[in-house]
């Protein structure tokens, strides 16, 4: 095929992008079409192909420019034209033009060497409409980039939750749990504009920090587009190939028999680009110690994390992309010495509490395969399909469990979600987008419970010391529905205001729906100063792969029987939010910004770990009140960077509604003519960090602090208040034979502050955990 014919081909494509069917035709007073074409460095570009298609594919004009580099189309109709501009060496440039009738158009084009650049143009043009699905007017937006990640202590190999943690507004909690603004855990994980379904709550990292290109998280007044999850939004922009090849290599270990390797690897081919990462990693403290000691017995973890995306722009205003991700997990459960045995086992005389061999093992796979367009002006539109298999697996030590709990249960959950996802923007005009959506998923959710239990009297004292079993097994499929419509209106350059309502309907373990309202408003007086407000109504079903329909009567006369028999099923949440804020650039360098929030929430949605596994059981409380303030600060000047936030947070329900077996008679009693602070409340949660680079040199710190989270009956007790800071050093080097790479050196828990972060009590907490202690760790990553 000869080059012309290569050009016509590759241009035929576009009629799929144009929405509005022009028919271009030649006639007399027609508006006129002019431009020059030159090198990047300005200089004009002799003999240069300047073909103008119809939104058909066709070719209705052709030119070439002069040794001026000039060029002149003449006799075209209105309407939206694609350009593309060829020169020999040079790589082709397309660009979406509209002419007006009287309105001759000027055209200033210069092309790059190579064939990168297409692909480049192409990727950023369609990353710019990718964007636009997701404003951010009314709710409150905070940035992590790749360079922010990279100059904290532990780089890349932060665990994603750790990023989070220096973010405002979120909780720290044992498992590698968040909490924002209050709510228990209720975050939605989205990577380049897609959900993904969330995975069976465990303890497990499902995503590295190294795909990370941009993380933000929105909070606040959400507008329309967000349902589902709606505490905080983790948006993930992941790193792509676009911009050149290249990847690295990460060794990465020290305490606690600490080692992790890790790879990346990103480029180009044409027009496919690519990015994939994977991780595999070992250490003796993959969860909290129980106790004040540093190395906890039985407390081996292994993790490891794959993910891929690629993406292949099929013409200028098209791309089709995929993306795949994986984390398997094993954990060994940590162990309590001295631990006195409570019953009595035949064949057994004793029992050390230090040798308890109790595991869980955790997979989580998710692939998603998205469409995405434009037709360079007025409409965008992205359709994604997602799968995503989740299981857990507990598997108790017998002997113990039943000598010390009296019930050992291997607990087995797995969940199987699909979904589609699409998205719309049209700008109807200058003041107007409009936004529109809609998303359906199917879960199927398996349950097998083996469960070994001794038999008791009427008194529940034990009757036998020979254990029997019971199995406990379940299946379930679900189903949730949404749909959005949205205007963004620019009332005037400095105020904009974003309503739209909502739509989700939920079959599950219920029947629910519900019509929510959003309105957010954002104004500018200056070009320092942001304010913005926002009101938004949520529905916020339960986690549908953690509501197990236990049979509670198969346990009664048993050592696992319940307090209590009542067990009404979930609800989803229903809320209404409220968000109003103010962002003031102080100087170019310092930003400072303050936001407040008040949430009332009918059918509260909580959880608690109610059993020995770690897997979550949701309930709700009748009434939910959280409510909060955030200020946060950041400095950025030249090779320093700093920031600190701090948030003032109370999370509250009364009476709880569902669940109701998991609660003894007395605190299930005090909790429902009392409002009890979430077991996740804490009242000052604060964080901060910096960075100064000297030379090839960067010293990091990053620190948390928190008032402490809830214990005791009812919650009415709280933990103490506890901090960690952590240090960090980098060293780059660019040797002969070797090229760049660079050394890490890091120390967790600085001053060594043991700190506690669970007793053991309080609502919905099984056993106590602690902070890490002081750790030194060290790295090597070599990029190429």
């Amino acid at each position: 095929m000869t080059k012309h014919k290569k050009l016509i081909a590759r241009a035929g494509c576009l009629h799929l992008a144009l929405s509005i069917p022009l028919y271009a035709l030649a006639v007399p007073d027609a508006p006129a079409l002019r431009g020059v074409v030159t090198d990047r460095h300005g200089r004009a570009l002799e003999h240069a192909d300047v073909l103008v298609q119809d939104a058909g594919g066709n070719t209705i004009a052709h030119a070439q420019t002069g040794s001026d580099g000039r060029f002149e189309v003449g006799r075209l109709t209105s309407g939206t034209y694609a350009l593309i501009i060829d020169a020999q060496n040079f790589s082709s440039n397309t660009r979406i033009e509209t002419i007006e009738a009287g309105k001759p158009r000027e055209i200033d084009i210069a092309l790059e060497q190579g064939s990168a650049l297409d692909v480049n143009i192409d990727a950023q043009r369609l990353d710019r409409a990718r964007n636009g699905f997701q404003p951010d007017i009314g709710a409150s937006v905070y940035r992590v980039t790749q360079s922010d990640i990279d100059v904290m202590p532990q780089g890349q190999n932060t665990p994603l939750n750790q990023v989070l943690l220096q973010m405002p507004g979120i909780a720290n909690d044992s498992y590698g749990q968040l909490h924002v603004r209050g709510d228990h855990a209720d975050l939605q994980y989205r990577i380049n504009g897609i959900l993904i379904p969330e995975p069976i709550s465990g303890f497990g990292q499902s995503f590295d920090s190294r795909i990370v290109g941009q993380l933000n998280l929105v909070t606040g007044a959400l507008p329309a587009e967000y349902g589902y999850r709606t505490a905080g939004i983790v948006d993930i922009k992941t790193k792509a190939g676009e911009l050149g090849q290249g990847g690295s290599i990460d060794v990465y270990g020290g305490s606690h028999q600490t080692l992790q390797e890790s790879a990346d690897v990103f480029g180009s081919q044409g027009p496919l680009s690519y990015y994939f990462s994977g991780s595999h990693g070992v250490n003796n403290l993959g969860i909290e110690s129980p106790t004040a000691s540093g190395s906890p017995p039985h407390d081996h973890t292994q993790r490891s994390n794959g993910f891929g995306y690629m993406s292949y722009i099929v013409n200028p205003l098209t791309r089709v992309s995929v993306m795949f991700g994986t984390s398997t997990n094993w954990f060994q459960l940590p162990n309590t010495p001295g631990l006195p045995i409570q019953y009595s086992l035949q064949g057994v005389s004793s029992v050390d509490s230090r040798n308890l061999n109790e595991t869980q093992s955790e997979l989580n796979n998710f692939a998603v395969i998205a469409l995405q367009g434009t037709n360079g002006g007025k409409l965008d539109y992205q359709i994604a399909l997602s799968t995503r298999y989740s299981r857990t697996q507990f598997n108790p030590d017998t002997i113990g469990d039943l000598s010390f709990n009296g019930v050992a249960s291997s607990d087995f959950h797995s969940d199987q979600t699909n979904g589609l996802q699409t998205d719309f923007v049209y700008r109807l005009n200058e003041k107007h987008t409009l936004r529109a959506g809609v998303m359906a998923q199917q879960e199927h959710a398996d349950f097998n419970h083996s469960v070994s239990v001794f038999p008791v009297d009427a008194n529940g004292n034990q009757a036998s010391d020979v254990p029997f079993g019971i199995n406990d097994s379940s299946s379930k499929s679900g189903y949730l529905y949404s749909a959005y419509l949205q205007d963004e209106w620019k009332l005037t350059d400095k105020l904009r205001l974003n309503y739209g309502m909502r739509y989700d309907k939920l079959n599950e373990y219920v029947d629910a729906s519900q019509l929510s309202p959003r309105i957010g408003l954002i104004y500018q007086p200056t070009n320092a100063t942001t304010l913005h407000a926002g009101y938004a109504r949520y529905f916020t079903p339960p986690s549908f792969e953690l509501v197990s329909p236990s049979t509670i009567g198969l346990f009664n006369g048993t050592t696992n029987q319940s307090a209590g028999t009542q067990n009404d099923p979930v609800k989803p949440e229903r809320a209404h939010y409220f968000d109003v804020g103010l962002e003031q650039k102080l100087t170019q360098n310092l930003t400072v910004g303050l936001d407040a929030y008040y949430k009332i929430a009918h059918d509260l949605l909580d959880e608690g770990q109610f059993g020995t596994a770690l897997i979550f059981t949701p309930f709700n409380y009748r009434h939910g009140r959280v409510y909060g303030v955030e200020l946060t600060t950041s400095y950025k000047k030249d090779n320093v960077s700093a920031y600190l936030n701090i948030a003032y947070s109370r999370a509250q329900g009364k009476n709880v509604q569902s669940a109701q077996f998991n609660f003894e008679s007395d605190e299930l009693s005090y909790i429902a003519g009392n409002w009890v602070f979430l077991d996740h409340d804490q009242r000052l949660t604060a964080s901060f960090g910096g960075a100064y680079t000297f030379g090839n040199t960067t010293l990091s710190a990053d620190g948390i602090v928190g008032s402490g989270l809830r214990s005791g009956f009812a919650n009415t007790d709280k933990q103490p208040f506890y901090a960690q800071l952590d240090l960090g050093a980098i060293e780059r080097f660019n040797e002969p034979y070797i090229g760049k790479f660079s050394a890490r050196l890091v120390l967790v828990n600085a001053f060594n502050r043991v700190y506690q972060l669970r007793s053991g009590s309080g609502i919905g907490v099984q056993a106590p955990q602690f902070g890490p202690q002081r750790a030194i760790y060290a790295g090597l990553t070599k990029t190429f």
